[in-house]
């Protein structure tokens, strides 16, 4: 018999070699491996690329893994033009195209995906990828490629047509669909291929209604000169790696597509048709016309019915219009007439015809009023009120807070047209030594964009001082014999110490006039300063973050004008500041700004651009890095320079693109700019 003490140690043995074998077969949870980075891979296709005599509508590629497509009915274009949209669709590892316009004879074909295929599981793109055949013996090699971008704010065009004519005459960008096409990726690049030798006009253009020509409301972009594709044998580097892990660089030759480096900016000519757009009648004294487009003439308007039959509205009613003669208001002064509930009006306005010529076209209207309802409690306040009279005040406000800009004067507003103010009723006093002490300020002026209802009192201000605006009351009259009550505004105009001023040092060219746009964090023009001597000097800027923006004042009017198909006129030119301005308060800066030492492509810092590019998964965008900063003194911090190089762009490491180096893509290397 084995002893107590033996039989112990053996049951304890037996349950430790159990767990051991236990633990052993245990299964532990797979690791997943490294995150799939590579866009999928061009495998081979039906028909192959660059296949001649081919006369199937029917397409096929394979790829290496499963695929899907993004937008395909938009991104994917096939030329030369189709007259009927071709069918494109995935299943697993392919695509298939069908082609539903007959096929031309002796003819080379490209189905261009742009970025719309991506793999199924991390979504990563292959831009560039084109596919390409030839009807005939023939296959057409030549390619040019560039950037489009908006000529206003430097945004990447996303997914615009890009097409060209051989040797255009004025009237085929209107009439005659574009020969070859291309669309932009999410960077705004083209590439339009398979171009025989010749001299091509490039131009760009939003798409609407998907004809393939422009319409006179589309945003349009055109390069202004006729290029010439061509080709040129290059040497190219590949890097190899081996088991080991090991690169080495082999050098190899190859082709390069030039020009490759267009760029066109799109611009829209605010063309509007001319027409009678709204009309309403929001309160009993007061007619609203909308018009269609601006307008240097303005409508005639008559008096239909009543005892003023014929009559012309502008002998019983105040005008308000707009700069551009657009939004009109009419303000009824004559009892008589605001007494109608039914009135009628002959509108004699000027209309865009058919052949977009601009005629005058009569329409009567009829601008009808019915009083509100009012509510119960409304009666019950109405017949306490009759019993006390009640006197009607013009609605008069300071249009300014307690804290007052240095630079800014101040507005006084009211809500219906002012017939008459008398300048004795109003005052403006400085509070010195506790004691408030009255002091001059320049004659009212009209503010340019309301001019009936808000008037700007300009006065020298103090930095740092208290000041007290008060009108009297009967001070201020309107058009319905209306008077204001007593006001009083009480305001402190801000410290210089608040502010921070911003001076730009411009350099790159000096003859044509420049204008800075000192910009919020949504891209909009918070000060307009023109440049004089090389200097934009922006002065009182409360402390934030501001971007700017550069424009080349082409005609001096100090506003940006876009383009003009017509007269073969370019947008004028924009640049921007290619960093972040943090300016803190107390702080004087004095900004060196050379226009063109980045390439255009380039300029717009990442944080106020919208037409991001879609990341990876956990990719972060290299643009989102290099913001120009400020250290504590004052002195600007230069960002990285690398990153906006290289941003951007389509390149492969071995100088070709697409699959397999064979075609697709856009011809750039790493050094290429898009300039101007």
């Amino acid at each position: 018999m084995k002893s107590p003490a033996r039989a112990m140690c053996a049951f304890f043995i037996t349950i430790a070699l159990c767990i051991l074998l236990a633990a052993c077969a245990s299964m532990g949870r797979p690791e997943g491996g490294p995150r799939d980075e590579t866009p999928p891979v061009y495998m081979r296709s039906s028909p192959g690329s660059g296949a001649r005599n081919y006369n199937n509508n029917k397409v096929e590629v394979w790829f290496d893994e499963n695929i899907q497509l993004d937008d395909a009915f938009n991104k994917v274009i096939v030329s030369p033009t189709q007259k009927q949209a071709a069918v494109v669709r995935s299943l697993g590892k392919r695509v298939y195209v069908e082609l539903r316009d007959t096929l031309l004879p002796n003819t080379t074909y490209t189905i261009d995906f742009a970025d719309a295929i991506k793999d199924l599981n991390e979504g990563n793109i292959l831009d560039g990828f084109a596919l390409d055949f030839s009807t005939g013996e023939d296959l057409d090699t030549l390619r040019l490629s560039g950037i489009v971008l908006e000529a206003r704010t430097l945004e990447p065009a996303q997914g615009m047509t890009v097409g060209i004519y051989a040797d255009p005459v004025d009237t085929m960008l209107t009439t005659t669909p574009f020969q070859r096409l291309a669309r932009t990726n999410q960077y705004g690049q083209f590439t339009v291929r398979n171009l025989k030798p010749g001299r091509y006009g490039v131009y760009a253009l939003n798409d609407v209604n998907r004809d393939n020509r422009w319409d006179r409301s589309e945003d349009v972009a055109f390069l202004g000169t006729l290029v010439s594709p061509y080709v040129e044998n290059i040497m190219v580097n590949d890097t190899l790696r081996n088991a080991e892990g090991n690169d080495s660089i082999v050098t190899r030759p190859g082709v390069a597509y030039f020009p490759n480096d267009l760029l066109l900016t799109w611009f829209n000519e605010d063309y509007k048709s001319q027409y009678l757009r709204d009309h309403a009648r929001p309160e009993r004294r007061k007619v609203t016309l909308g018009m269609g487009a601006p307008s240097d003439t303005l409508p005639s308007v008559t008096i239909v019915g009543g005892e003023l039959d014929g009559q012309d509205i502008l002998k019983h009613a105040l005008l308000q219009k707009n700069a551009t003669n657009d939004t009109l208001t009419y303000w009824m002064r004559t009892p008589e007439l605001m007494a109608i509930d039914s009135l009628f009006l002959d509108i004699r306005h000027q209309y865009t015809d058919t052949l977009e010529q601009v005629v005058w076209k009569n329409d009567t209207i009829r601008f009808f009023w019915r009083e509100p309802k009012k509510k119960k409690e409304d009666k019950k306040k109405k017949e306490d009120a009759d019993s006390v009279p009640q006197i009607e005040f013009i609605n008069l406000q300071m249009a300014t807070s307690s804290s007052h800009d240095v630079y800014a004067p101040l507005r006084m507003r009211t809500t219906t047209p002012i017939e008459r103010i008398d300048t004795a009723g109003l005052h403006l006093d400085i509070y010195v030594d506790s004691v408030w002490t009255p002091m001059p300020f320049s004659p009212l002026a009209a503010a340019e964009n309301n001019p009936l209802m808000e008037q700007i009192i300009d006065f020298e201000r103090k930095p740092g001082h208290k000041y007290r605006f008060t009108v009297d009351s009967l001070a201020i009259t309107d058009i319905y014999g209306l008077w204001n009550k007593p006001l009083a505004h009480e305001f402190t105009v801000r410290a210089l110490e608040d502010y921070s001023n911003l001076i730009f040092k411009v350099s790159g060219q000096d003859s044509i006039p420049m204008v800075v746009e000192l910009l919020d964090g949504s891209d909009k023009p918070l000060r307009v300063i023109p440049v004089t001597d090389g200097k934009a000097e922006i002065k009182y800027i409360n402390p934030g973050t501001y971007f700017a923006r550069l424009f080349l004042d082409a005609n001096g009017n100090g506003k940006w004008d876009t383009g003009n198909i017509a007269a073969s006129l370019q947008p004028e030119e924009v640049y921007y500041y290619p960093g972040k301005l943090d300016l803190k308060a107390n702080w004087d800066i004095e900004q060196p700004w050379d226009i063109y030492k980045e390439p255009i492509d380039t300029q717009k810092p990442y944080a106020i651009k919208k037409n991001k590019p879609k990341l990876k998964k956990g990719e972060k965008d290299p643009n989102a890095e290099g913001e120009v900063e400020y250290d504590e003194w004052g002195e600007p911090i230069d960002p990285n320079e690398n990153y906006r190089r290289n941003n951007g762009r389509r390149n492969n490491n071995n100088g070709m693109n697409g699959f397999g180096g064979l075609r697709g893509g856009l011809q750039t290397s790493s050094g290429t700019e898009f300039r101007r």
